[in-house]
Formats: C-alpha cells, sequence, structure tokens
C-alpha cells in the first residue's frame, strides 16, 4: 500500500503546502520530506531559512492528524500551532538542493485537542534541527472561532 497524498492530509493550498510527501506514518508518528528547491516557498538564493523547520514539522503534525482523522472516518481539521520548547537548528539555513527528513513523534494528545510532539529533521549529513512543539486541534473550530465552550 502507498503512502497517502501529502495534500489530502493537511488544510492548506499551493503553495502553502510545504512538504513534498509522506515517507512513513502510524498511529503515534509520521516521517516527511521537503527538497530545498529555487522555488520552494521562503527559498533565497541559498536555500531557506532554519527558522521555516518550525513549519515543515507544524506541517507534519497536521499530516500525522489528517492521516489519523482518515482513518476514523472523520474529516482532515484545521489545527494549530501553539508553541515550541528549546527549537534548536545546527545551522542558518536548509541548503538549496538538499532534501530534509521532518520526523514527528506524538508524545501525549488530549481529548480537548491539546497534544505535544517531539520533533527533528534530518537531511543527508543527519540530525540538523530539533524541537519539542505544542499543537491544538479542537473538536469544533468553527465553535472555537464563534467562541462556543461546548
Amino acid at each position: 500500500m502507498g503512502m497517502p497524498d501529502i495534500r489530502s492530509l493537511i488544510p492548506h493550498a499551493d503553495p502553502m503546502v510545504l512538504l513534498d510527501r509522506v515517507i512513513s506514518v502510524d498511529e503515534n508518528s509520521l516521517v516527511a520530506e521537503v527538497r530545498i528547491r529555487e522555488d520552494s516557498v521562503f527559498c533565497n538564493p541559498d536555500g531557506v531559512g532554519a527558522w521555516v523547520g518550525i513549519e515543515y514539522m507544524a506541517q507534519a503534525i497536521g499530516a500525522w492528524a489528517g492521516y489519523s482523522a482518515q482513518l476514523r472516518g472523520e474529516a482532515v481539521k484545521l489545527g494549530f500551532l501553539l508553541g515550541t520548547r528549546r527549537y534548536e537548528c545546527t545551522r542558518p539555513l536548509f541548503a538549496l538542493g538538499s532534501v530534509l527528513r521532518v520526523h514527528v513523534q506524538r508524545l501525549f494528545q488530549n481529548e480537548n485537542g491539546l497534544g505535544s510532539f517531539e520533533c527533528s529533521i534530518d537531511d543527508e549529513e543527519g540530525r540538523v534541527t530539533s524541537a519539542t512543539v505544542t499543537v491544538f486541534q479542537p473538536p469544533n473550530v468553527d465553535d472555537f472561532f464563534q467562541g462556543s465552550s461546548e
């Protein structure tokens, strides 16, 4: 069985789908891939700033959540990046032409939608970035925006 199309797992439209494909996924983790190209969003002549790594991680978490929702027969839902702890990166940018593997591993997820993931990004040389990322996916986004407390 092939991996699902990343675009079917996150509620983004091009050009803001930053990841290229899902490499592997299971009930607690996902690995995605992105190649840094001249036409990559946020790319300058040398590559993509390492600060974009947090968005790569957030989209990989979103893809994991979308995959989990599809397994339950539910629609893919919007989620929110709340923050990160210890975002560490060994370089200032992801070089043009590099291929990144974005790893996300669920640490916990509450019924209220709050979750935490251990994340990392590797390239051809090894580990480049690591962080613990906190996310929130309300059960009903429309109610959340309307201020419903149900």
